[in-house]
């Protein structure tokens, strides 16, 4: 019996925080907010789970995500305090970022974001690290109004790249939104860190390309 032809995979769709930047605002960015800014944790993170869902899909703003978490009662420090410290968690992981940059320099397929990210803190991250140098589009949950690891998320994402699930990959840190892809039939990715990365993609058939611009294929023995 004839095998199987495995479908040439035509896009990427990368996960954000946790693979290429750290986390937008996490739990251990909300710990440190708590503890520089005198903080009630406890109170501080109820807040957090009853407006950020609302953040991340665009319904609400940072500004009023954030008078309905931290600002509703008078504060010793000012809302752009807050927010510069919010933009300062962020930070690039080099080497996954090296593999992506890789990537995008063989080319021969879509690069697409696909994260959950609020919009201030999205426009922010994808200028200041210059995310469009590797990205055609920005598939995010504020633009989207969803949210992985729903599968409707991952199904819009298909139809608006004009891309099939079983030629498409995509990459993430957390197992549940993998998860998520996975049901609606997408290649997928459990990113760990740039080394299992690099020979997860190598296996799926995806180029690079050398410091040089020479574009090959990576071995992954």
């Amino acid at each position: 019996m004839a095998e199987t032809a495995v479908p040439e995979i035509a896009a990427l769709f990368w996960d954000i925080g946790g693979v290429i930047l750290t986390n937008g605002w996490d739990t251990d960015s909300r710990d440190e907010a708590a503890r520089r800014f005198g903080l009630d944790r406890a109170d501080f993170e109820r807040r957090h789970e009853g407006a950020f869902p609302d953040f991340e899909v665009g319904r609400i703003t940072l500004d009023a995500y954030l008078d309905r978490a931290i600002f509703f009662q008078p504060r010793p420090f000012t809302l752009d305090d807050f927010k510069a410290f919010m933009f300062s968690r962020s930070s690039e992981n080099a080497p996954a970022r090296a593999v992506l940059d890789e990537v995008t320099a063989a080319g021969g397929c879509l690069l697409a974001a696909l994260n959950n990210e609020g919009r201030e803190i999205n426009a922010y991250r994808i200028e200041r690290f210059h995310l469009e140098r590797n990205f055609t589009v920005f598939l995010s949950s504020c633009y989207l109004g969803l949210r992985k690891p729903e599968e409707s998320i991952y199904r819009r994402a298909l139809e608006i790249t004009h891309r099939a699930p079983e030629e498409s990959v995509f990459i993430d840190d957390r197992l549940p939104n993998v998860e998520g892809a996975r049901r609606v039939g997408m290649n997928v990715i459990h990113f760990q860190n740039a080394a299992q990365l690099r020979g997860e993609l190598a296996r799926c058939g995806v180029q690079f390309a050398s410091a040089q611009g020479e574009v090959r294929r990576w071995n992954s023995a």
